[in-house]
């Protein structure tokens, strides 16, 4: 049952700006739950009060050995009003950076995940052919501020989720329900990721630095009909799956285009990533179009297949497309009461390293417990406990897993047996 990590592979944590910092009641989110959106009207602007915590949470970090961060940044901060820049957030950011330096914490960045400054989000977003030169003035600006202490770029994430959640299903910012909105939007998001990519390098180069690495975090599941033996289950399957995510890695990659997605203005030949950057949870069972999951399986919290060889199948999908390497940037799951979590993170993990891919990276979403979306505070994803009432952190026992295998580079049987030997829920 034991393993060990691939040479030079690096674990760490993932974070959302949004989902941590509070303080800040001018993003998309916050207006979403100003109109009733949220689970038992969880309120974003308190999150887990991050923004004025980070120092402790930093430390905390450092403490169980985690040297990997990947931390996103509120562009509603940073520039609160159309191409006014507030130089004092920027600083905050820069001191949460220089933290990381001091502890030896590595960032990986997220420049965009999810949130729209308000003033952005009633100009239409990225629906609104605008963006790409809005998206692009703040990439330029965020490189110039903290390109000296970060060499590593998400530039959106996961962007199939933000447009068919918030304009194809309607239960996201801005709460739309149409097709064409959708693609539109995937479109204008693909031309921001690649002009970004080569934005990024062009900045970092000028200041002198030639180690940049640039990817956008693709959300990726594995599709399959859940009654075999159903034509119609079979037919909607590779459809499903090609118009959430198999023409995205084509077009996000390439800049050439895969319908229903169009080729990206502008791109020149070549790839528009450095890295194949991956975020995995579960399987889709295809009965229609709409989303489902298999009977009988094991799930989480939240009703959600654990379904770990599909981790590998979608990393070796993008492999094939390009033999870069692979950073598993969120992968995580629902478990309020830290029961199966040690054993999601292990076998997951053990297949990444059983199945021959160049891994390097793996983030755990998420450190602590925080605001998960439209869940509010009910879905709990975190190694670290936080009581919401009075902001206290404290380790879980997956926690205390996650440092040990940091620490021993693998799982031996005994921490197997200490922490992952535990039964899963299942939806029989």
């Amino acid at each position: 049952m034991s393993f060990k990590l691939l040479e030079g592979m690096q674990i760490g944590v993932a974070s959302a700006a949004t989902q941590i910092e509070g303080g800040n009641k001018h993003n998309s989110w916050y207006d979403w739950y100003r109109k009733g959106h949220i689970k038992e009207n969880a309120d974003p602007s308190v999150a887990t009060m991050h923004y004025e915590r980070y120092e402790e949470d930093t430390q905390l970090m450092s403490d169980m050995g985690i040297r990997h961060y990947r931390l996103g940044i509120e562009w509603a901060r940073l520039e609160p009003k159309n191409g006014v820049f507030d130089e004092t957030e920027f600083m905050h950011y820069r001191k949460e950076l220089l933290l990381l330096k001091k502890l030896g914490i590595t960032p990986l960045l997220t420049i965009h995940h999810f949130t729209n400054p308000l003033w952005f989000e009633k100009m239409g977003a990225f629906k609104n052919k605008k963006c790409v030169n809005i998206y692009l003035r703040f990439v330029k600006k965020v490189v110039r501020a903290f390109g000296d202490l970060v060499s590593e770029y998400i530039t959106i994430n996961e962007p199939n989720v933000y447009a068919t959640s918030g304009y194809f299903f309607g239960i996201w910012p801005p709460g739309k329900k149409s097709l064409m909105l959708t693609l539109r939007v995937h479109n204008h998001m693909g031309e921001c990721h690649v002009k970004a990519y080569t934005l990024i390098h062009r900045l970092r180069k000028e200041m002198g630095f030639d180690d940049t690495k640039v990817s956008y975090a693709h959300h990726m599941r594995v599709f399959a009909p859940k009654n075999p033996k159903k034509i119609w289950h079979r037919i909607c399957t590779p459809v499903m799956e090609r118009m959430f995510q198999s023409s995205l890695s084509k077009t996000y990659l390439t800049g050439k285009g895969c319908f229903p997605l169009r080729r990206i203005k502008g791109a020149d030949s070549g790839l528009f990533c450095d890295f194949h950057a991956i975020n995995y949870y579960s399987r889709t069972a295809v009965s229609g179009f709409a989303s489902g999951f298999m009977d009988g399986v094991p799930i989480n919290d939240l009703g959600w297949e654990i379904y770990p060889e599909g981790i590998v199948q979608n990393a070796r999908d993008l492999y094939a497309l390009a033999p870069l390497p692979i950073y598993i940037t969120e992968n995580g799951t629902c478990d309020k009461k830290d029961t199966f979590r040690s054993r999601y993170i292990y076998e997951h993990l053990k297949a990444l390293c059983e199945s021959g891919l160049p891994v390097q990276r793996y983030y755990h979403w998420c450190f602590a417990d925080n605001f998960e979306w439209v869940e509010g505070f009910t879905a709990r994803f975190g190694i670290v406990h936080v009581d919401f009432a009075t902001q206290q952190r404290t380790v879980k026992r997956s926690g205390e897993f996650f440092a040990k295998m940091i620490e021993a580079r693998g799982v031996s049987q005994e921490m197997y047996d200490v922490y992952c030997d535990m039964a899963y829920n299942t939806n029989d």
